[in-house]
């Protein structure tokens, strides 16, 4: 049973893939719309790019994992394309892991290409092991926070709707343009409950010349958001089926 349940959590992440992320809206919405977002801040107040590297990868990481998600599953509930994937002998587990996994490899390889942009062109010298430790975990936990989000409602609009909420909120929140250490008290108090503050501050802290082993800690605590995620939705999406 476990062999059928992974070779169907390929194929899933293989369908997904190929039908809607590797399209032009995903690409853009995953890729276009976090750089398009920095360079406005970038233009307003000019000063050192490097310092906005880390946030520009952190959004990538957030909005390509969950660049289709509304439609990978709500819109696949509705039409029923889910329901059929249960014919075969697959577990319903199974079936969200492979569409968490859809979002995760095509958010790494929108991920790869932003990171490597900028640390090419800026001539960048960042810990790779580092960078590894905080992408990964992020990956999954963003697309599995979007899987989430997405099977708590039934149209395809409510579910872009509810997830351009956290999205934006972490944005502002979580360091990503203005430093968590320079908020309020009660803000700094209220990011360090949001993923998106440890994907962003461990990325910074593997672009220091010294690099900090708190992004080891960094990436226990995303593993343990990637369970408060995904377990969740695996109940959620079970109950629709019921």
């Amino acid at each position: 049973m476990w062999r059928d349940n992974l070779r169907g959590i390929f194929y899933i992440a293989l369908k997904d893939m190929k039908t809607y992320y590797f399209k032009a809206p995903a690409i853009s919405w995953g890729i276009v719309f976090p750089i398009t977002w920095i360079l406005a801040f970038y233009l307003r107040n000019p000063g050192d790019f490097k310092e906005l590297v880390p946030g520009l990868i952190a959004m990538t990481i957030l909005f390509s994992t969950t660049a289709a998600e509304a439609v990978v599953i709500n819109f696949e509930l509705r039409v029923g394309t889910l329901e059929r994937l249960l014919l075969a002998p697959i577990s319903i587990p199974a079936v969200l892991l492979g569409k968490v996994l859809g979002g995760t490899i095509f958010g790494f390889a929108m991920t790869t290409i932003v990171t490597s942009g900028s640390t090419i062109v800026l001539g960048l010298r960042p810990n790779f092991l580092y960078l590894i430790l905080i992408i990964l975990p992020s990956l999954f936990v963003f697309a599995s926070l979007g899987a989430l989000l997405c099977v708590t409602v039934k149209e395809v609009f409510d579910a872009q709707t509810l997830l351009n909420l956290p999205r934006f909120l972490m944005i502002f929140l979580s360091g990503v343009i203005y430093p968590v250490s320079k908020m309020p008290s009660v803000l700094q108090y209220f990011a360090y409950i949001l993923p998106l503050t440890y994907t962003v501050d461990g990325l910074r802290k593997s672009f220091l010349t010294s690099p900090d082993r708190i992004v080891f800690l960094y990436t226990l605590i995303l593993i343990f958001f990637l369970f408060l995620f995904i377990f969740p939705a695996i109940k959620l999406l079970s109950k629709k089926f019921e």
